[in-house]
């Protein structure tokens, strides 16, 4: 399908935002399932691949990379803007949240 070139400028910033949110989630939230999986990924990949979830400048090109399969193969269907919007607004909110409290 032909996409105009604002949806694919829209597709950009949330694509990024959702990149940047799902690399802060897997390196650096205390969240405690992402906790457990990141442990368990850094064990199971070891001392070289393990350190893509200790470094989010590291794993961001691996996550842009899946960005763009899922971007191809769902031809920016309605499910891919859902979970994507969803995952960048959430991102977006908590950085005016964390940039919005008093000092």
């Amino acid at each position: 399908m032909h996409h105009s070139e604002f949806v694919w400028i829209a597709a950009s910033l949330v694509g990024v935002f959702s990149v940047a949110r799902t690399a802060r989630l897997l390196v650096w939230d205390e969240f405690p399932p992402a906790e457990w999986f990141r442990e368990r990924a850094i064990a199971r990949l070891g001392d070289r691949w393990g350190k893509l979830f200790t470094c989010q400048f590291c794993i961001a090109p691996y996550l842009v990379l899946g960005m763009g399969v899922w971007v191809w193969l769902s031809d920016l269907n309605t499910a891919w803007w859902v979970i994507n919007g969803w995952w960048a607004a959430s991102y977006l909110a908590a950085i005016i949240v964390a940039y919005d409290q008093p000092e």
